[in-house]
């Protein structure tokens, strides 16, 4: 996938590969194989857009959020975040990075510490940073941050045990920005909340984006979540991905087969139209990524697969103005 823009993306990811190793032995251990989870994956995403990342559970959409935080060390390939090289940098000059990267977990009762109070929890990023420099910035800057996330200030002094799961959410979020950062990976971030709850926590990612200027990558398998946030969407299957579109572009026109399948089971408000249209259902299990399938991953479950499809991989291809999707049966596929 080559890019051809005029205005540089707040970030690049060029060719990127995360194999972890599977060794066996107690004593002398010997590696035997390696899992792929991340194969060859290239996108970028502009300032102040969101890139939309779905797929199935194990294709790798969280791994890639951890290989652009340096939380893992790729195996191979390039990310690229505001002209900086990410891959091998110094912990001390990532560190200064980190400051504009950060992160929103998915599970809002495990990524919050017990012993720590909702301010403390906040304000640690602020303290690791050196970003306040009196006792009274640093309680004004938590307050700033709980207010700006619709939680009131006195809360800071209580313990996650006494916030409901949407308010350690949030409590998450203003973690995330205590360091005013240009990029936030949102993994997963409402997966684990009621439907309701969801709503709140979506409008209010989409409002922060705008008061703050940030930038996201939202990793998610809802697709209608995914929808209703998204700017251009990233479908990934088994390390790979398959397509890249804008939303409206993704859901009105579909080209690749594992798309169209995942499309076709979002339910539609319509009974009359939803009984009418037509399901495509996707036989067979997940391949495994410790041996991923040879040629396209998705030739063993694919319903138009072809016997080219079992010896050569398709790479991403733009099959018309950014809409990119690696399958050989696409028209205008090269």
């Amino acid at each position: 996938m080559t890019l051809n823009l005029s205005n540089r993306p707040i970030l690049e990811v060029q060719n990127l590969k995360m194999y972890f190793p599977v060794s066996t032995g107690n004593i002398f251990k010997r590696q035997t194989g390696e899992i792929k989870a991340v194969d060859d994956v290239s996108f970028f995403i502009r300032e102040g857009e969101t890139l939309g990342l779905v797929g199935e559970s194990g294709s790798g959409k969280t791994t890639i959020g951890k290989c652009i935080l340096q939380l893992n060390q790729s195996t191979a390939g390039e990310i690229m975040f505001e002209g900086q090289r990410l891959v091998g940098m110094k912990q001390n000059e990532l560190k200064q990075i980190r400051k504009k990267l950060q992160v929103i977990f998915q599970d809002p009762y495990g990524s919050l510490n017990p012993r720590m109070t909702c301010g403390d929890t906040i304000g640690e990023p602020l303290k690791v940073h050196k970003i306040t420099k009196t006792k009274k910035e640093y309680q004004e800057k938590i307050a700033s941050l709980l207010d700006i996330v619709g939680l009131s200030p006195y809360m800071a002094n209580r313990y996650p045990h006494e916030f409901s799961g949407g308010q350690r959410q949030r409590i998450g979020i203003a973690r995330a920005l205590a360091v005013s950062p240009s990029l936030v990976i949102c993994d997963e971030p409402v997966s684990a909340l009621d439907v309701s709850i969801q709503a709140q926590i979506i409008n209010l990612l989409e409002s922060l984006q705008k008061t703050l200027k940030l930038t996201y990558l939202f990793i998610g398998h809802d697709l209608s979540v995914i929808r209703h946030i998204s700017d251009r969407i990233a479908v990934m299957y088994l390390g790979h991905i398959v397509e890249i579109a804008d939303k409206g572009e993704l859901y009105t026109n579909p080209l690749h087969p594992y798309t169209k399948a995942l499309l076709s089971a979002v339910p539609i408000p319509d009974p009359l139209k939803e009984k009418e249209r037509s399901r495509i259902i996707i036989e067979g299990e997940l391949p495994s990524p410790l041996n991923p399938p040879s040629g396209c991953v998705f030739h063993t479950r694919c319903p138009i697969a072809e016997s080219a499809c079992s010896t050569h991989i398709p790479q991403l291809q733009e099959v018309s103005p950014n809409h990119w999707v690696s399958c050989f049966l696409t028209p205008g596929y090269k």
